[in-house]
């Protein structure tokens, strides 16, 4: 009798451990499952950061080459495109940067910059439906270092930080079909030239007039945005930007267009192509008097040091 009554306590403590045993699991489950929902809750995020960096050097050496060419010859561009996205229901904030500084120097011409460009879009707007948004976009487009033309015997000033510089204020709608493409047109948009450089004011360089340092402009907008990845390591990024003064020779169409192909190589190293076409009516500094508008183009090829960031 001793014996089954022992037997039985043991059986009915098994059973209360093996309950509590459950119990305890079944809390650490429902904790665990509330844990994960209130990480997810608190987690989503309305800014998404990041960008890339671009540092690319070139070097070529002659010696005894029949073929002619510069004895040495090195080249050093760079590249920071940076991104703060804002997004909340049915608004959303995009802000884009685009910074480029380059230099040469060969044996022959010296010290000289090829590559300069301040570049800031941001736009705020509002969802319509799931392909199209209205709002507003602002531009600001200069250089950061001063630029001059070149010749035999003497260089002339032709650029500096905010001489020029270009403000552009454009109200308007987004037709987006794709995530990789979008058309932004816009028909009332303001845009002001301004050429804070003394010298270049009284020259009336890039549509001031003289002695002015802003130039005040009315007209049309449009820009296309084209973005795509093709792979982990190749992506291509295009925007072209189309502008109509109603105020002045309105069929004669500004355009900036830039285009950057880059191609990973593991973690740190890509080769970069970029390929830039830019017609301004008024920077009337080409031709053989210096006084007609030209298109200006820019390609250049690079190999070197490529760095991805982001808070994703």
């Amino acid at each position: 009798m001793r014996k089954l009554l022992w037997i039985a306590l043991l059986l009915n403590a098994g059973l209360c451990l093996h309950a509590q045993d459950q119990t305890v699991k079944k809390l650490q489950s429902d904790s665990d499952r509330k844990i994960a929902k209130d990480a997810t809750d608190t987690a989503q995020m309305t800014w998404k950061t990041g960008g890339v960096f671009n540092l690319n050097i070139a070097q070529g050496s002659l010696s005894n080459w029949s073929a002619g060419g510069d004895k040495f010859s090195l080249a050093l561009n760079s590249l920071l495109s940076a991104y703060a996205f804002y997004q909340k229901g049915k608004n959303h904030w995009d802000n884009t940067l685009d910074l480029n500084l380059g230099y040469m120097n060969t044996t022959s011409l010296g010290t000289r910059k090829n590559d300069d460009r301040i570049d800031l879009v941001s736009k705020y707007a509002y969802d319509l439906g799931k392909k199209w948004d209205a709002g507003v976009l602002f531009n600001f487009r200069s250089q950061i270092l001063k630029g001059y033309d070149y010749t035999d015997s003497s260089k002339t000033l032709t650029s500096q930080f905010l001489s020029p510089a270009y403000v552009l204020l454009s109200p308007g709608a987004t037709y987006k079909p794709t995530k990789s493409f979008s058309i932004f047109v816009s028909p009332v948009t303001a845009r002001w030239t301004v050429v804070m450089n003394d010298s270049l004011s009284a020259r009336g360089a890039y549509g001031v007039d003289t002695g002015k340092h802003v130039k005040t402009e009315f007209g049309a907008f449009a820009t296309v945005n084209f973005f795509k990845e093709f792979s982990k390591s190749i992506s291509f990024k295009s925007r072209a930007d189309f502008y109509s003064n109603y105020l002045s020779n309105p069929q004669n169409i500004d355009v900036y267009w830039t285009n950057l192909l880059s191609m990973k190589l593991g973690k740190l190293f890509a080769i970069n192509y970029a390929f830039d076409l830019i017609y301004d009516d008024d920077a009337r500094l080409f031709g053989p008097n210096g006084e007609s508008a030209r298109p200006q183009i820019r390609s250049m090829l690079g190999i070197g040091l490529s760095y991805r960031f982001s808070n994703r």
